[in-house]
């Protein structure tokens, strides 16, 4: 049944029915109160430009259980919710949105009473969203997250609910109008309960700015973010993810990804604001174009716990103070750096699990409880910040090296490499040199294998 509606009227009279429908909007419709879509029913615009609704006076479209919308444009007030979820319902079905143009939030939470849900969204571009004035936060490490533009959460803790999901081009914000808050957020209720398993995620452009004080130090934001409960089978960005506000992360994951492929630019412009974080577990990670970040203290790749297999990327450049390179303090695998690895800054703050923490802007650094058992880099590993060492092992292990260039520090009392407190490395065929420190500094350390190792004046 499909019933073809032009006025706030008609719209009403067909959702009165309360019986399983197509509805839709032939014209554009100003409703000046929230709607429910009942069971069943399906909200569609024609396809032409003329097609919208729009919501003057708070919330949009609620959906209830086994709803679509589509081909449709939907304006609410960016700090409203365009479109959201009314649980209650212990299965929801399957809900689909399908070709939507929206301002305001795209909020599909799941609570206490829902334990099933499967979620189609292909095509959903986010114009304009403030997603910060909602209560809903996963927490952990000392911080608390925003949600996003496009946020899908399990908010209900039981260990049998769950939330299964297929994700395509899903986009948010403009390049000079970013979102407010995070780009988008996945999120389950904890790491034991409310999950949410994604077959797969494609994104095109996002921009989020999460409006942060430079200061704030419990407080983070993602362009996207996997947070605890999730497991994603593939992530693919297929536009750029940019970010501009402190403490907003570009790309940020605390559950669990098989495999994230980031074919366009990653870059943050705001302090601490970390190209690549990875607190969950990642089996592979590939960055096809560079990961760039501006700001004081963004790190371009850092692994504070979880783990991660393989990452590769085409390039690393931070430009702040204290903005490291890549810093790791747990096991991983692989990492491979086709072009250069690259800092340009000197010391400076930078925020370290909720704590601003001043650093100085090592290329490379591995801490205490940090493996990497290999480093493949096709170009330079460099540093050029005063007090800024380019490779700094302190207590971990580097099991192997392979660097193309050559690993060079420019900057006032700074070192090339620095092996400490009984860490451990391979220089292999390594090409080291320092304009005003030392190429080598071993203090307790141990190098595991210097064939081929060479000093260089720089």
């Amino acid at each position: 049944m499909i019933t073809k509606v032009s006025s706030l009227i008609q719209l009403m009279q067909a959702l009165a029915t309360n019986t399983p429908q197509v509805i839709e909007i032939q014209s554009s419709i100003l409703v000046p109160y929230p709607i429910t879509l009942p069971a069943g029913y399906t909200l569609r615009g024609t396809g032409k430009s003329g097609s919208l609704i729009s919501f003057n006076q708070g919330d949009g479209i609620g959906l209830t259980a086994d709803n679509s919308i589509e081909d449709l444009r939907i304006f609410a007030s960016p700090s409203c919710r365009a479109v959201f979820l009314l649980t209650g319902l212990s299965d929801m079905g399957t809900i689909t949105l399908r070709n939507l143009k929206v301002t305001g939030q795209v909020s599909l939470i799941t609570r206490e009473g829902t334990s099933r849900l499967k979620l189609f969204a292909n095509d959903i571009d986010v114009i304009s969203c403030d997603a910060r004035g909602y209560s809903e936060l996963p927490q952990k490490y000392g911080v608390t997250v925003y949600q996003g533009a496009f946020t899908l959460y399990n908010f209900n803790g039981n260990p049998d609910s769950e939330i299964n999901a297929l994700l395509i081009n899903i986009s948010a914000g403009r390049a000079d109008a970013p979102v407010t808050g995070s780009g988008i957020l996945i999120a389950g209720f904890s790491d034991n309960g409310g999950m949410v398993n994604v077959e797969k995620l494609t994104t095109g452009p996002v921009y989020a700015n999460g409006m942060l004080p430079y200061g704030t130090a419990d407080i983070i934001t993602g362009g996207i973010f996997i947070n605890y409960g999730v497991f994603a089978n593939e992530i693919i960005n297929e536009g750029e993810v940019v970010t501009y506000g402190a403490n907003d992360m570009v790309l940020d994951n605390w559950g669990t990804v098989n495999r994230w492929t980031a074919n366009e630019q990653l870059i943050s412009y705001g302090p601490s604001g970390i190209g690549f974080v990875n607190f969950g577990t990642v089996t592979e990670f590939v960055a096809g174009k560079e990961i760039i970040t501006y700001g004081l203290g963004a790190r371009g790749f850092n692994q504070y716990d979880g783990t991660i297999a393989s990452i590769k990327v085409k390039g690393i450049a931070t430009h702040g103070d204290g903005a490291i390179g890549i810093q790791i303090s747990k096991p991983i695998g692989t990492i491979e750096i086709e072009k250069a690895l690259i800092t340009y800054g000197a010391v400076g703050n930078s925020l370290v699990k909720g704590v601003l923490t001043m650093l100085p802007a090592i290329a490379f650094s591995i801490m205490p409880g940090g493996f990497v058992k290999r480093l493949t880099v096709g170009g330079d590993i460099s540093s050029s910040g005063d007090h800024a060492d380019t490779v700094h092992i302190d207590s971990g292990t580097l099991q192997a090296i392979d660097i193309g260039g050559k690993i060079a520090a420019s900057g006032q009392m700074a070192n090339a490499i620095v092996i400490k407190n009984g860490g451990t490395s391979a220089l292999t065929n390594v090409r080291a040199g320092s304009k005003h420190g030392k190429a080598l500094v071993n203090e307790n350390g141990l190098i595991s294998d210097r064939t081929g190792f060479e000093e260089q004046v720089i």
